[in-house]
């Protein structure tokens, strides 16, 4: 069993830790600030190719693997949760092609991704169907014109980078919109130029600025039968399509709770109280030590699930894997940024130190794409149902 990163993965991992210090450490207080996304901060991603990790060589991506965008995420987070969101956007939206797309979607969307010309964004929630996604109301019925194809109408909500995208990954109802049938729910790559297609409202958001969520609106778009991904009836490919984003979303929570540890470990080390230095108290060090454990855990179950996910094994029978890992390293996201609050005290609370920044961005991450309530849902369904067992 080894622990090690290969050398490939180390190098990269180091890349992106400088480059996370010297551009969205500097800028992370900004992007916050104004809202504006930050277009510097991907010419940057692009530059050093960081937008292909996910995707393989033959599609202009590096090859790396959830495992290596996994990696960089984390670094990324420490300081800007909005910057790493916009490289787990290089993954959510192109996972169902890459897991059931044909050639031909795959040499159409996939390779503008890795070169940073076109972005994508993932269409599944909606006002009335968040965590109930056979609630979803979006429904495709059959063009009977010549062309043949589908016509999708409806709205999608809380879609991240949704101003910024080219196409969306969109799931709609193909059979009865009143049925819960997972075979009524299909894939649709739409494109953002198409008659019918708009960007309805943004949302004010608490945290997580900088990146766009907001509302794709459907107003009788026509999708040509070739943007079909997958099957009809494929509503288990959403399912899949999350299943393989578990590690990337936790990879977001570690870094997250890695920079706020550590910048409210230097704070504590240089403020001094009652004629010693905060970080001298015992119940201090205490604090700083279960969330420093927390930390390494996370990162354990994160690098598993991201090593079975680069095997295709984000069925069924692996869903408690990786959504402990997105469980507990979002949780975790929590409790440090909270910590880091506290142990800053008055000074945490300001708009002067990070801090509150962590601590808005936080509670993002056990909302988005499974709240932790439905991972736990999740992993109890494996040990009732034994694909999580001891014996």
């Amino acid at each position: 069993m080894d622990f090690d990163l290969s050398p490939e993965l180390a190098a990269l991992q180091e890349s992106v830790r400088r480059l996370a210090q010297d551009k969205v450490k500097p800028r992370a207080r900004e992007i916050d600030s104004t809202g504006e996304y930050p277009t510097d901060i991907y010419d940057a991603f692009r530059r050093a190719d960081l937008l292909g990790l996910c995707l393989p060589v033959e599609l202009g991506g590096s090859g790396a693997g959830i495992l290596g965008l996994t990696i960089a995420v984390e670094e990324v987070a420490k300081y800007s949760s909005s910057a790493a969101l916009m490289l787990l956007l290089t993954r959510l939206p192109t996972g169902p092609i890459l897991i059931a797309g044909n050639d031909d979607q795959r040499q159409r969307y996939l390779p503008g991704i890795a070169r940073g010309e076109l972005r994508a964004g993932f269409g599944l929630s909606e006002p009335q169907a968040g965590s109930d996604v056979a609630g979803m109301r979006t429904k495709a019925v059959p063009d009977t014109g010549a062309v043949g194809g589908w016509v999708l109408s409806g709205t999608k909500c809380w879609m991240s980078g949704v101003r910024q995208a080219d196409w969306y990954t969109v799931f709609a109802k193909t059979g009865d919109p009143s049925s819960r049938a997972h075979d009524s729910i299909t894939a649709f790559i739409v494109e953002r130029g198409w008659d019918g297609v708009s960007v309805g409202r943004t949302d004010h958001k608490m945290g997580v600025r900088g990146v766009d969520t907001g509302e794709l609106l459907l107003d009788n778009v026509h999708v040509p039968a070739e943007n079909v991904i997958g099957e009809v009836g494929g509503f288990r490919l959403a399912m899949l399509g999350l299943n393989a984003m578990r590690p990337i979303v936790a990879a977001r929570g570690i870094g997250l709770a890695e920079g706020a540890l550590m910048y409210a470990t230097e704070y504590v080390k240089g403020r001094e109280a009652f004629g010693k230095t905060i970080a001298d108290f015992q119940g201090i060090q205490w604090e700083i030590a279960k969330v420093a454990v927390d930390i390494e855990a996370a990162r354990l179950l994160t690098y598993r699930s991201a090593w079975l996910a680069d095997q295709g094994k984000f069925t069924k029978e692996y869903v408690p894997f990786l959504s402990m890992a997105k469980y507990y390293a979002t949780e975790l996201a929590v409790r440090a940024s909270g910590l880091a609050v506290q142990l800053l005290g008055a000074a945490g609370y300001m708009e002067d130190h990070p801090t509150e920044l962590w601590y808005r961005d936080a509670r993002q991450l056990t909302i988005v794409e499974g709240t932790s309530q439905v991972q736990l849902g999740l992993i109890a369904r494996g040990v009732l149902g034994h694909d999580l067992w001891w014996d």
